[in-house]
């Protein structure tokens, strides 16, 4: 790689690290370091949940496997499109409003626990356990994505590379918190968005007209522009599945609990779902132009095309902005996912079990110690060098989809719902994730997330009508609220 493109590169971590020094001291207490004090803006709120939400995915894994399989990829562009947009519809503000009203909550198990007035502690438990459980897995596809960029670009094996990924992660994460992360995924969103506009529009005029590409496509396999190009319905019904899984993700629903007002959400939503449309498309089309660019020499991996492309098509310094978008979309989701950890550390098994009158330094530090720890245990299950982007995003989201979808859609909306059908909600959903995912033919291969959604929703209503009704003090808040 050329000098330019690493000075721009390393300038660029620089400014990460130096977020975190920023928002140091804007974290003395659990609250600021885990939801910064309910107090961010609309713009900050949509663009920095749209890019903890895309990760290295956006950049990586959707270019990748439309690059390897062609148009037929759209489908899951189209359901996370309606998923988001479902999300900031119905659940943002209700969510937003619902967890102050119930004890001012600052995770979801800490919101479940209270919203269904759990004294045993077991809703808190089981919710923050499956937080650990899927996030190591979803923390693990965010290092693995940050790896495969350092060692594309500067020729660095792949242990170094997961090893300096992970380090500047956990810095700015481990010192500024929330308000780091939220502010550092704004900008990394702007950056996103800028490199899914400008690389489609570099193609376009590389390739001259629309009719050179398609041509270019069409040699390698006609197919590749069928959106149908084998697809059944079972293989269309899992793309678009996806979009269910914007209901359960932990890292997301902290941007709307966090959210200044509920009234922001209107204008928060504008702004996230327009960002969403455009860089899905320009993420699309960067994987559809890799087919004609590498038809003479295809890519061993399908997941390299957008940083290989970059290399070499464009400027060395805006290429090093370019990989700096990468590297953007992996930091952009691995902070919110280790925050989030580190929240259920803190705040749902040390505070809510261990030492509930713990000080707010004392959280603090738990929570900066827990966010090295996660790191730690997401780097040995990302050592592999072979696992792929897309694969480990599936599951984790698959599993969060339809442990958390359904409740938190239950919780918001249904008066009668129970603690037991909280529980058995979350419980189904977790454990018909991963079963499901190691069974094969038929309708086994169905994506995940729809049978555990399905099944998740079926516990709630079945558990919730035979047990007892909830209690007045837990319909009146919910009645408020409505």
């Amino acid at each position: 790689m050329n000098t330019a493109a690493v000075i721009t590169f390393i300038l660029y971590l620089c400014i990460l690290i130096a977020f975190g020094v920023l928002f140091y001291r804007y974290s003395e207490t659990l609250p600021d370091y885990i939801l910064g004090g309910r107090k961010l803006k609309s713009g900050v709120a949509a663009l920095s949940a749209g890019a903890s939400d895309m990760s290295g995915w956006l950049l990586l894994g959707l270019p990748g496997a439309v690059y390897a399989a062609g148009l037929n990829q759209i489908w899951i562009a189209i359901g996370l499109s309606i998923g988001a947009f479902l999300n900031w519809q119905y659940v943002a503000a209700r969510l937003r409003t619902l967890t102050e009203m119930t004890g001012n909550a600052i995770t979801l198990p800490d919101y479940l626990e209270q919203r269904f007035e759990d004294k045993s502690r077991v809703l808190r438990i089981a919710t923050a356990t499956v937080i650990l459980l899927f996030f190591a897995l979803y923390t693990a596809s965010g290092l693995v994505a940050g790896a495969k960029l350092f060692e594309s670009s500067f020729g660095w094996g792949y242990e170094p590379a997961l090893l300096a990924g992970a380090g500047v992660i956990v810095v700015y994460t481990f010192l500024g918190g929330f308000m780091a992360v939220s502010w550092t995924d704004f900008f990394q969103g702007i950056l996103m968005f800028l490199a899914l506009l400008t690389a489609p529009i570099l193609l376009i005029f590389f390739y001259e007209n629309w009719s050179t590409l398609t041509a270019g496509v069409t040699g390698v396999d006609p197919a590749f522009l069928n959106v149908y190009h084998d697809m059944t319905l079972i293989g269309i019904l899992s793309l678009l599945a996806w979009g269910l899984g914007y209901f359960g993700q932990p890292h997301i629903l902290a941007r709307f609990m966090a959210i200044e007002s509920a009234n922001l959400v209107p204008k928060a939503q504008m702004i996230g779902i327009g960002w969403m449309v455009f860089a899905l498309f320009g993420a699309v089309f960067v994987g559809f132009t890799g087919i004609a660019y590498f038809a003479g020499s295809p890519l061993p991996d399908p997941e390299f095309v957008f940083m290989v492309m970059i290399q070499e098509l464009f400027n060395p310094w805006l290429a090093g902005i370019l990989l700096a978008a990468i590297l953007s979309a992996v930091m952009s989701t691995v902070d919110s996912q280790l925050l989030v950890c580190s929240s259920a550390l803190a705040e749902d098994f040390y505070k809510g079990l261990l030492r509930p009158k713990a000080s707010n330094s004392e959280l603090v530090w738990v929570g900066r110690l827990s966010v090295v720890a996660v790191a730690l245990v997401a780097l040995v299950i990302a050592w592999n060098p072979e696992a792929m982007v897309l694969e480990l995003v599936a599951w984790a989201w698959a599993g969060f989809g339809a442990s958390f979808g359904p409740v938190i859609l239950f919780s918001l909306f249904w008066r009668r719902m129970s603690l037991q059908g909280a529980l058995a909600g979350v419980i189904t959903g977790a454990v018909t994730v991963l079963v499901w995912n190691h069974l094969e033919g038929g309708w086994f291969d169905l994506y995940e997330i729809l049978p555990g959604f399905v099944l998740s929703s079926l516990a709630i209503l079945l558990f919730s009508l035979r047990s007892r009704p909830p209690s007045a003090s837990v319909t009146a808040i919910f009645d408020k609220v409505q």
